[in-house]
């Protein structure tokens, strides 16, 4: 080891103290964490990420930056506007940590051997955040998020090949490919298998039975289903072939309706659901949605494969596997088993994959010796 390796090993970039450097990473994740916030806050939401400036979205009153501190500012407000004393969501001030917390693990991981490394990864960390937030709020992923992270992942391994566990820039190239094609193929052809082996549940019912389709939710005979437990997505749709199908204004003798959060179809009449707020009908079965995954978590997945390779692809599917069993056993131990179907699976993939950065190659050694 040369004095300039040595030199590196005991004060980091520059020739400054390693752990000043991590002190710098955390303030910079918690500063990271708070621009997350806006991203989860207004990407979904089809807004600017840009303008306003920072606000507050009761009174709209422009935050300053002594009061847009991360994590700090927070505490001292107490959760609360400074000029409308509106709540602040406890969610703003978990992602600042939370971010600045992964950021400086993923130096602590990194940066005495590769910074570029450590630096790939937060933003990867980062990408992480802003999805699972976004994931749990509005199920879905937005594609800022998983096609602008195929890109960047595959830039950046031309500079953090150790990603990949490569040396060589082609290396880490040929796999961040690789990854992408595998990452998206095979969770498209998970999805696409599941959709068609359980991605509808039929529910039968004794001849004659009435349904009723009203504001809050469909009213079975011997049960009440909130809509909010059957559409998740804008593309679930609900399909019953009934007879004496009512609407508060006209009757149809007999139809097949399809039911989405944004069509209401019912023979070949499509209508608009806010416009009927109710229906009834004379059924024997109805199809209800179910579906674990949506083509967003296929382009997720994608992008986890730009940024770490293959292999962690089919480690985040395997382990998030694992973990959405254990949390579903685990909802049902606790008698909230209808809690599950209402969790989406982005944030199992995020955890899986973020458990392969911090290790989870070693454990793919272990168990496959490396093929």
């Amino acid at each position: 080891m040369n004095w300039e390796d040595e030199l590196y090993r005991h004060h980091g970039p520059l020739g400054l103290p390693f752990h000043f450097w991590t002190c710098f990473v955390a303030i910079f994740g918690a500063m990271t964490g708070s621009f997350l916030n806006v991203v989860i806050h207004r990407m979904p939401r089809g807004e600017s990420i840009v303008r306003p400036p920072s606000h507050c979205p009761s009174c709209n009153h422009r935050i300053p930056m002594w009061q847009n501190l991360p994590i700090l500012s927070w505490l001292m407000l107490r959760g609360r506007c400074a000029s409308c004393s509106s709540p602040i969501s406890p969610r703003y001030i978990g992602v600042e940590a939370l971010t600045g917390v992964l950021f400086v693990a993923a130096w602590l991981r990194h940066g005495e051997s590769a910074p570029w490394a450590a630096a790939a990864g937060s933003i990867l960390l980062a990408g992480f955040v802003a999805a699972t937030f976004i994931d749990f709020e509005h199920f879905i992923i937005p594609d800022e998020i998983t096609l602008g992270g195929i890109g960047v992942g595959f830039l950046l391994s031309l500079a953090a090949p150790e990603l990949h566990g490569q040396s060589s820039v082609l290396a880490a190239l040929r796999s961040s490919a690789l990854g992408i094609a595998v990452g998206g193929g095979v969770v498209y052809g998970v999805l696409r298998l599941g959709k068609f082996l359980f991605g509808r549940e039929r529910i039968a019912l004794e001849p004659g039975s009435r349904v009723v389709f009203h504001d809050a939710g469909i009213r079975l005979p011997d049960r009440e289903i909130p809509f909010e437990d059957v559409f998740y997505r804008e593309s679930d749709t609900v399909v019953m072939e009934g007879r004496r199908l009512e609407l508060a204004d006209r009757c149809y003798p007999s139809a097949k309706m399809r039911l989405s959060p944004k069509s209401l179809s019912i023979g070949d009449e499509v209508l608009e659901p806010e416009s009927e707020p109710y229906l009834s009908a004379e059924v024997e079965s109805l199809t209800l949605p179910r579906e674990a995954m949506g083509l967003g978590d296929v382009k997720f997945m994608a992008a986890i494969g730009a940024f770490l390779g293959w292999k962690a692809t089919l480690f985040s599917l395997m382990f998030s596997s694992v973990l959405g069993a254990v949390v579903g056993l685990g909802l049902i131990a606790l008698g909230r088993q209808h809690w599950s179907g209402r969790l989406p699976y982005g944030p199992y993939i995020a955890v899986a994959a973020t458990g392969w950065f911090f290790g989870g190659s070693a454990l793919w050694e272990r168990l496959f010796g490396g093929r």
